[in-house]
């Protein structure tokens, strides 16, 4: 029997958005545009900060009266305070619904009603945000090694707060920026980023060969005497993993703490010539 696989996201928490003034609200703060969130239609977005550099990123899909928000638990706080400090008049609010989880449901499983695609990737699978969790089969590792497999991010476990740049981690190619809505926080440097091409590290897969390295573990040319840094692990498990990588590593051997990384391309990943300046 083939085994279509759901898993409950304990590391996730749900938030919701209310008031009449949310969407104008958010639209000006976030990366993606708000206005495509609808029932059935989640869109995936970051806030930055005012230079332009990430602070979390999240889920977003509609209901009839509010904003329902899939973000990382440990970050949910964090979330309502810095968002709420943007209000000033404008009528919205914002808070964590206890009792509410994240599931996430790929290969095949079928999705419960209310459940959204994940727009990231048709392969990712579809996500679903709920009071009344349908039982899962599988557990977050197993979905951990899903999304390490297409070679998506995992929040602040690939990137660092106030320093990660969006085109490095894929926001572009995963639909998580929009270039026509207007301008948001942070807007700027992401747009610079893009049309002057000035990214320089890509966060690629990687098949791991020896013991699992520790996220921010160091990372250079396998077999070379001089030890050149060309990036650092974040995370990883059972062989692959995710590294923030120069783009000129990229299609060599790497050495990271005691075991080799081989950079394995995804086919929806877009990369420049790569370039050492």
């Amino acid at each position: 029997m083939v085994v279509m696989p759901i898993a409950t996201l304990a590391e996730r928490a749900v938030l919701e958005v209310t008031g009449e003034d949310r969407l104008a609200f958010l639209q000006g703060l976030v990366s993606n545009d708000v206005a495509m969130a609808a029932p059935g239609r989640a869109i995936w977005s970051a806030l930055l900060t005012p230079q332009g550099k990430w602070l979390a990123d999240f889920f977003l899909t509609a209901e009839a009266d509010r904003l329902l928000m899939d973000a990382e638990a440990a970050q949910a706080d964090m979330l309502c305070a810095k968002l709420l400090r943007f209000r000033l008049r404008s009528r919205v609010a914002m808070a964590v619904l206890p009792g509410w989880v994240v599931q996430a449901g790929w290969g095949g499983a079928a999705p419960p009603p209310g459940a959204t695609p994940d727009p990231r990737l048709p392969e990712a699978g579809w996500r679903w945000l709920t009071p009344s969790p349908v039982p899962a089969d599988a557990t977050p590792a197993a979905y951990d090694r899903h999304r390490l497999g297409l070679g998506l991010p995992d929040g602040s476990r690939d990137m660092q707060a106030e320093q990660s740049v969006l085109l490095e981690a894929g926001f572009d190619e995963l639909h998580g920026v929009s270039w026509s809505k207007g301008c948001y926080m942070g807007q700027e440097l992401t747009a610079r980023t893009k049309y002057r091409g000035l990214v320089k590290r890509r966060l690629v897969p990687v098949e791991i060969e020896g013991p699992l390295p520790a996220r921010g573990t160091p990372i250079t040319l396998a077999g070379v005497e001089e030890d050149a840094e060309m990036g650092e692990m974040r995370s990883g498990q059972d062989g692959q993993g995710l590294a923030l990588l120069r783009l000129s590593a990229l299609g060599q051997a790497l050495r990271c703490g005691e075991a080799v990384l081989r950079p394995r391309i995804p086919g929806w990943m877009k990369l420049p010539e790569p370039s050492d300046a």
